[in-house]
């Protein structure tokens, strides 16, 4: 056999093998070969340590910087940062690596354009080009990039507008400051965003709405730039030049417009005058003020029409004021009982626990809880709201005031116009999609708190006693914070403990001290994590899909507990099972077999640093 026929036989096998073996095509690698040529000006076979090459496979072979899926073999990330890279980015070529998701060339000195082929890479969900000297347009086809996360071009030489990127819903991340960017910013999700920057540009008008999410430093170095975060307000518009009209027309406009506004002075005149005698006479008829209600629909009425929000109770009209404690916050400065029960309320929620209403006071919307079935004494339940008003934690929402008496107790919070996190999860009203880190940060910071309020409020034998994901509110900043802690009575809680824990015998239930009720907070705090990681509702006491969770579990089929967003999300499948087991040891039947809350938070501050880490291989 002719030598040279033998090595062509044996090239034909081993590419054979390499097919057979669930490798990248010969087209994929000859593709590779072909980007690496361009981005490197032909200099790549220079570099032997590259391995770029057509003899061998970019998977099995270890290419520089390719890291393969595991299971299919195919090419999934391309991290060439800081390379010396000094050629033009053929999107076309790259992108025939069907499976590519992430794309990394920061620090390299890559000229050129990003071409329009950018989007042939439908699956990228990373594309990294930080500290380049790319230039030109940014093409329109990234807004086909649907599955894109986070997009990095700072520190290169692009001109013209930027895209319309808002249909790509899951986009976190977007960089793009000191470039030479022109026209206005567009919109965004910005509630979505975790990373803008669009800083030192050559933008102009006015910054979109960014929900609070980002400050001034996010658009610094935009002389045209004006508004909202920046210190710059923008123009009014300018009216539009006036039709010609004839001057006869003009006059006769003017006469007409005279009588007009006379006629609706003297209108006002008479409705002023009409209203004057209403409240003299109203004031004549009904002097004592402290037997109107305010209703759930905001309509003052008389006892006789009493609403749920009330405190009409005549032995202690004259003393209602003195039962009204102010604590320190500088929303309740100027707030006075008085105006509190005259202000419209709206019901916002009604339960075996009490009722909320939504209250506007001067300008300042409120949320008064109203709590039922509480055998608790005025000094007590004083004593118990002061204890844990000291308590204070970023991630626990806190009191404004509170009211006590013997027939009333009342408790006011700033109003959250965010909602809680169940709405998010749950409900169609919920305009948040929570990916992966936004459930565990949520996750973390609410075991932190939880653990600080535990440990504070131990010797007082204080628990939450109703942690649900209803009282769990986002602020204005998307952050979730514990509400209502304390504010169920510990003999409840013992018996929603008994209730809840199916495993505890009818006659051990009567030995179920505080402490249980602590664990009860361990137990309803996994309840949540199930929520986060699962995304179906909580029925009662969480029982049904704690049950639920375990029978997937013990089936052995864990990846089906999890929600479709995050398996789609693609985080950490090690991260997302860890933290599963987290929420199963806080729900273990046996409340002593349930870690304390301290624990819990030490343990998902753990997974979230390895999260972080990850995150920031990529970053």
């Amino acid at each position: 056999m002719i030598p040279s026929t033998r090595w062509v036989i044996i090239g034909i096998i081993f590419h054979m093998l390499l097919v057979l073996a669930g490798s990248e095509t010969l087209e994929v690698r000859r593709a590779l070969v072909k980007f690496m040529n361009k981005i490197s000006l032909g200099n790549i076979s220079k570099e032997v340590n590259f391995g770029w090459n057509l003899s061998s496979d970019p998977c099995a072979n270890k290419w520089e910087g390719i890291t393969c899926d595991s299971r299919n073999q195919h090419v999934k990330n391309i991290v060439l940062d800081q390379k010396n890279l000094t050629g033009i980015l053929d999107a076309a070529f790259v992108c025939e690596a069907t499976s590519l998701a992430v794309l990394s060339l920061n620090e390299n000195e890559i000229v050129g354009t990003l071409p329009q082929e950018i989007s042939n890479c439908r699956r990228l969900t990373h594309l990294y080009l930080r500290g380049n000297k790319l230039s030109s347009n940014l093409p329109s086809s990234l807004a086909r990039l649907s599955n894109l996360k986070r997009f990095v071009i700072s520190g290169n030489a692009f001109s013209g507008q930027i895209p319309d990127m808002s249909r790509i819903s899951g986009l976190i991340t977007f960089l793009a400051e000191r470039n030479q960017l022109t026209g206005q910013i567009p919109e965004f999700d910005f509630s979505n965003l975790v990373e803008f920057n669009v800083s030192y540009n050559n933008l102009t008008g006015p910054v979109p709405d960014v929900k609070g999410q980002f400050s001034s430093s996010s658009f610094l170095g935009n002389p045209g730039l004006c508004g909202v975060p920046l210190p710059s307000t923008c123009p009014p518009s300018p009216l539009p030049p006036p039709h010609p009209v004839a001057k006869k027309k003009k006059v006769s406009y003017f006469i007409y417009l005279g009588y007009a506004i006379l006629g609706l002075i003297i209108i006002l005149l008479l409705v002023w005058k009409l209203f004057k005698c209403i409240r003299k006479k109203k004031s004549n008829s009904t002097p004592m003020d402290h037997n109107k209600t305010i209703s759930s629909s905001g309509v003052t009425k008389t006892p006789k029409n009493r609403s749920e929000y009330s405190i009409t109770s005549s032995p202690e009209n004259s003393m209602l004021s003195a039962s009204f404690e102010i604590l320190s916050s500088p929303l309740a400065n100027k707030l006075r009982f008085e105006d509190l029960l005259r202000a419209p309320a709206e019901l916002i929620g009604k339960g075996k626990h009490g009722s909320v209403y939504k209250v506007n006071v001067d300008g300042v919307t409120l949320v008064v809880k109203r709590i039922s079935g509480w055998n608790i004494s005025k000094d007590d339940f004083k004593k118990r709201m002061q204890r844990i008003h000291r308590m204070k934690h970023h991630h626990v929402l806190p009191l404004v005031a509170f009211y006590s008496s013997k027939q009333e107790k009342l408790t006011v919070y700033k109003y959250q116009q965010n909602g809680s996190l169940f709405k998010h999860l749950h409900s169609s009203q919920g305009s948040q999609v929570f990916e992966w880190t936004s459930r565990l940060a949520i996750a973390s910071s609410l075991a932190e708190a939880l653990a600080f309020m535990h440990e504070g409020l131990q010797n007082e034998d204080i628990p939450h006693g109703n942690m649900t994901s209803t009282n769990i509110l986002l602020n204005d900043d998307m952050e979730a914070c514990i509400s209502e802690y304390g504010l169920m009575p510990n003999n409840q809680d013992q018996s929603f403990v008994a209730q809840s824990d199916h495993s505890i015998r009818e006659d051990d239930s009567v030995a179920i001290t505080t402490r249980n009720a602590f664990k009860m907070d361990v137990y309803s705090f996994g309840v949540i994590l199930l929520e986060l990681l699962t995304g179906k509702p909580v029925q009662v006491s969480g029982y049904e899909l704690s049950r639920w969770v375990n029978s997937v579990v013990r089936a052995e089929w864990t990846g089906e507990v999890f929600h479709k967003s995050l398996i789609t999300d693609g985080p950490n499948e090690e991260r997302m099972i860890n933290l599963l087991h987290v929420a199963l040891k806080c729900i273990n039947t046996s409340p002593d077999a349930r870690p304390n809350m301290k624990e819990v938070a030490f343990i998902i501050n753990s997974i979230k640093e390895d999260e972080e880490k990850s995150v920031s291989a990529f970053s």
